[in-house]
């Protein structure tokens, strides 16, 4: 799944940076589940796009995987220049609230 998802954004959005992080251990899922990710997308394509169009975007691209395994994403989405502005950082993904974690 995360080849996968890869694969799709870098093939998209050719990104000067990106991070799919694979944080399905932090929910209820069964183990190896790879049912959560968080992704890091840092492209020109973003430039002119609002927040929403952005996240749209890359959920569009992943929507075949949503039909299988996959079931969330947190997205992290900058233009270079908003990257270098936050010196290369992002947030810290919270703990799962739901489930029995």
């Amino acid at each position: 799944m995360k080849q996968r998802l890869t694969t799709l954004i870098q093939e998209a959005l050719q990104p000067q940076h990106l991070e799919v992080i694979d944080e399905s251990h932090m929910h209820s899922v069964p183990k190896g589940a790879q049912s959560h990710f968080k992704v890091v997308v840092v492209s020109d394509q973003f430039t002119g796009l609002t927040l929403v169009g952005r996240h749209r975007l890359i959920n569009t691209l992943a929507k075949p995987l949503f039909e299988g395994s996959l079931h969330a994403l947190a997205l992290h989405t900058m233009t270079p220049e908003e990257w270098e502005q936050r010196q290369g950082s992002y947030p810290q993904s919270p703990q799962c609230m739901g489930g029995s974690k």
